[in-house]
Parts: structure tokens; C-alpha cells; sequence
């Protein structure tokens, strides 16, 4: 009897264990979205002003990840109070972000971008200490990992980056990092949207950003379509449907499996994936460094993600 029990028990560890691989596989895949929109922001750039890549960006997400939530059958919550949270949603993870990240890269290197926006698994154990919310989860493990992970962004990117602080626009510098404040909030925002599926709260959380950033793309910028460039057309469609639609649907399936903590740790993934990219596709230097940062961002990760006993068990 007790050797079934004993079984039992493995098994369930090992269904446990296959479940969070595959969490992590999803929040690798995210960071490799992420990562790569970097890219596709400086090229929509050069034709599309700030406000107007966010307005398209949210639009088209928008409305493809309402058509997709129909198809599944599913509807939209009609109560007021949940359209008002998912109005904060969609400020916090979307609207906001997207746009001060948008005009930040405008103003400041892209490595020195990189590391200041690798930055929301800080804000979220800073957050958790100086509040309630969470703090029994911020374990040493957590914190240690978080800090292992931003030190790995610093040795990928290279620390001659954090060279640029001076010379770059102290705006821009604030625009990031408040980008990446927005970034920590919105999944300890979004953790109330647990009982709903994560495409509905993506369909409903970009239907918001759309509604807060077309007018205001409208009137401050006033886009002129004879501008663009079918690079910038390209890079918008591409931000839209997969670095939005398809990434926030992972997204909020993250918040609800692997918490706050464990979603934003993939700024770390998302930061090297970038620098990775741009050794591939862009002919940048690659030195060691870049290896010994990436190792530094997985056992971060890991840290953060993986509980310490099962760590422990695979040895």
C-alpha cells in the first residue's frame, strides 16, 4: 500500500514537472517575440511617429484576438467593472509601454535600451517587499535569481552600454524604465483576470489599448499615410500579430501558471534573445561574453521559475 502511495506520488511530481517545462518552453518562446520587436520597432520607425506603431499595433491585435476569441466560441464580459480593469490592463501592459518604449528608441542606444527594459522582475520583488501583495512568494531563491538574471543582461549586452547613461537623453532613460515599472504592474494587475480564459483577457485587454491610443495617435500625430515605407507597413503587421496578438495570449496564460515573478523573469530571455539575433541576422560582434551571459540569464531563470526541492530531486 504505502509503495502505491509512494508511486503515486512520483507520478504526480513527474505530471507537475512536464506541466512547468512546458510553462517555461512557452515563457522561452515569449522572450523570442519579445526580443525580436526591437528590431521591428527601429525599422517602423523610420516612416511611423511613436504613437501611431502603438495605435496600428494595438488595433490589429485587437481585432484578430476578438475573431480568434469567437471562434472559440467564447464572448466578452459585458460587466462595466471588468472593461474598467481591463482598461488598466491594457495601459499597463500596451498602451503605455509600447509608447514610451517606441520614443525612447528614438533617443538612446539600443543596448542601453536593452538593459534598462530587462529590468521588471526587479520592480516586481521591489514591489512585493514594500507591499503585502506577494511577498510570502519572494523567496531568497527568487531574489538571488532575479539578481543573477539582470547581472547576465549586463555581461550579454556589455557593460560598455551603461556608457551611454550620460550621453543619452535622460528622458528617453526614464521612458524606459517607466516602461518597465508598467511591465512589473501588469501582471500583479492582471492576476484577476484568472478566471477567465487568457484569450478573452488578451481580446478584451487590447480592445482597451485600441480605444485609449487611436484617438491619441489621431490627434497629437495626425499620420500621414503617403509617408510610409512597406519596411514600416511590414514591421507594424509583424509587431501586431505575432510580438501582440499571439504573444499576449501567451502572456496572460503565464500570469496565471508561473505568477508575476516568473512572467517578467523573461526580460532576461527577451534582452539576450536580441543581442543573439543580432549576431545571427544582423552581422554584430560576437565575443565570449555573450555566452557567459546567456548561461547567467538561464540559471536565473531557472531560479526564479523552478522550486528549489525539485531541483534538488533531479540530483
Amino acid at each position: 500500500m504505502s509503495q502505491q502511495v509512494s508511486d503515486a506520488r512520483f507520478q504526480t511530481a513527474d505530471r507537475r514537472q512536464s506541466k512547468l517545462a512546458f510553462e517555461i518552453g512557452l515563457l522561452m518562446a515569449l522572450a523570442l517575440i519579445w526580443g525580436s520587436s526591437f528590431t521591428l520597432i527601429k525599422l517602423a520607425l523610420e516612416a511611423i511617429p511613436p504613437l501611431t506603431i502603438t495605435a496600428v499595433r494595438v488595433t490589429i491585435a485587437a481585432l484578430l484576438l476578438i475573431a480568434i476569441t469567437k471562434f472559440n466560441g467564447f464572448s466578452l464580459p459585458r460587466e462595466r467593472s471588468t472593461w474598467g480593469a481591463f482598461l488598466v490592463q491594457g495601459l499597463l501592459q500596451s498602451a503605455l509601454p509600447f509608447t514610451l518604449i517606441n520614443w525612447g528608441e528614438r533617443h538612446i542606444t539600443s543596448g542601453l535600451a536593452g538593459v534598462l527594459n530587462a529590468t521588471p522582475p526587479i520592480f516586481v520583488l521591489l514591489i512585493a517587499a514594500a507591499t503585502s501583495h506577494g511577498r510570502q512568494r519572494i523567496t531568497l531563491q527568487k531574489a538571488l535569481g532575479a539578481v543573477i538574471g539582470l547581472a547576465g543582461v549586463l555581461v550579454t549586452i556589455g557593460f560598455h552600454s551603461l556608457g551611454d547613461v550620460r550621453m543619452a537623453a535622460p528622458l528617453a532613460q526614464i521612458a524606459v524604465l517607466g516602461a518597465s515599472l508598467c511591465y512589473a504592474l501588469a501582471p500583479i494587475w492582471g492576476q484577476r483576470f484568472s478566471s477567465l480564459p487568457p484569450i478573452v483577457t488578451a481580446a478584451g485587454a487590447m480592445s482597451a489599448a485600441a480605444a485609449l491610443m487611436l484617438p491619441a495617435a489621431l490627434i497629437v500625430e495626425r499620420p500621414n499615410a503617403s509617408a510610409l515605407t512597406l519596411n514600416a507597413i511590414l514591421a507594424v503587421i509583424v509587431l501586431a500579430v505575432l510580438c501582440t496578438a499571439v504573444a499576449m495570449t501567451i502572456y496572460f496564460r503565464l500570469v496565471h501558471t508561473l505568477g508575476p515573478l516568473g512572467t517578467t523573469s523573461g526580460s532576461y530571455l527577451r534582452a539576450g534573445f536580441a543581442v543573439s539575433l543580432g549576431i545571427l541576422f544582423l552581422g554584430e560582434a560576437f565575443n565570449w561574453s555573450t555566452i557567459a551571459g546567456m548561461a547567467l540569464i538561464i540559471v536565473g531563470v531557472i531560479a526564479v521559475t523552478v522550486p528549489l526541492q525539485w531541483i534538488r530531486r533531479e540530483r
